[in-house]
């Protein structure tokens, strides 16, 4: 009989931020990968005398580290009674968008991160900082940019597994990049991107080098790392008037995200590097500096869809698309 390996992959239970947890199963070529168990004492959802927890695939695709007929197996958490564990956000987050499926709602998701090498971003000088920032955002050249060739083996990785990876840039900071998940419904975009970001740390491995996502990753005047959250319902894409009413319905609940949309929050929506206070909340036309930006091609379209510019590189995208659906679908029905 032939196998496959099947690598099993699900989001812990630490706080405030949770991490990705993993492990190996060997799966009959020609079977699916069945629901398994862990140990959920080691990863902060359960204690030891209950610690048997459930794995539930959610989303298989092509493991771009094996190669062959092995599989990346993205699940979620249940109780051994099937039901969601408290640590899943997906099931809530699923089960919002089922009941504004007919908004036909679609995200893209700008996922920065910070690469380091030891204790220092990726290709600083081991004393004192490197020039400031201005020549990094998509930059070209050994002095400007670092980590390129494990940038290209990730995207490459991401498409090999088939998620819906859309493009990549280095960022302002030296050493920070970006890499776009969508435009694609929900939760399929959180599947998507809680896988991109494991391969990232994976592939990360290989390279010897680790990526955070860390909201302020150095201190000082260095710009923050985010997960620029684009959003379109089938009525924005047709008009421009509920791009306007999404923009005007987010500020109803601007608190709520903001507990919501990643650990540290502050440190990083501070009203400089291309940021608005995480203290007010505003919407404006090509403004970076604004909570929610509406790009200049949407207004000279008269269509389109708008950026939530609040939420942290270490957000729950399952958490933050659940929030924008609440709130912007939930102000239009």
């Amino acid at each position: 009989m032939a196998f496959y390996k099947a690598e099993y992959i699900w989001i812990d239970g630490q706080q405030p931020t949770a991490k990705l947890r993993s492990k190996g199963k060997i799966v009959p070529v020609g079977e699916e990968p069945p629901i398994w168990a862990f140990d959920g004492s080691s990863t902060n959802q359960a204690t030891g005398e209950n610690s048997d927890c459930v794995l539930k695939p959610v989303f298989v695709c092509p493991d771009p580290i094996r190669g062959g007929d092995n599989k990346l197996v993205m699940c979620e958490v249940l109780l051994i009674d099937m039901t969601p564990h408290p640590s899943n956000t997906r099931a809530a987050c699923a089960e919002v968008a089922e009941k504004y499926a007919d908004f036909d709602t679609w995200f893209g998701i700008e996922q920065e991160y910070t690469y380091f090498d030891g204790a220092k971003p990726l290709g600083w000088p081991i004393n004192g900082f490197p020039a400031p920032q201005g020549g990094y955002y998509c930059g070209v050249g050994v002095d400007e940019v670092f980590g390129r060739d494990v940038v290209e083996a990730h995207m490459d990785a991401c498409l090999v597994a088939g998620l819906s990876i859309s493009g990549i840039n280095a960022e302002v900071m030296p050493a920070q990049w970006e890499f776009q998940i969508g435009p694609v419904g929900t939760p399929t975009v959180a599947d998507h991107l809680w896988l991109a970001r494991w391969l990232l740390y994976r592939i990360g491995e290989d390279h010897g080098v680790s990526a955070t996502l860390d909201p302020k990753p150095v201190r000082g005047d260095w710009n923050g790392a985010g997960a620029h959250t684009n959003f379109s319902t089938r009525q924005m894409r047709e008009s421009y008037e509920p791009c306007i009413a999404a923009a005007e319905a987010l500020a109803t609940t601007h608190e709520l995200h903001i507990k919501n949309y990643g650990d540290r929050i502050e440190e990083r929506l501070t009203g400089l590097h291309e940021t608005c206070s995480y203290r007010e909340y505003r919407y404006g036309v090509r403004d970076r500096g604004a909570s929610v930006r509406i790009p200049w091609q949407v207004v000279r379209d008269q269509k389109g869809y708008i950026e939530d510019r609040r939420p942290n590189a270490n957000c729950d995208p399952y958490t933050v698309t659940r929030l924008i659906l609440e709130t912007v679908c939930g102000a239009a029905s």
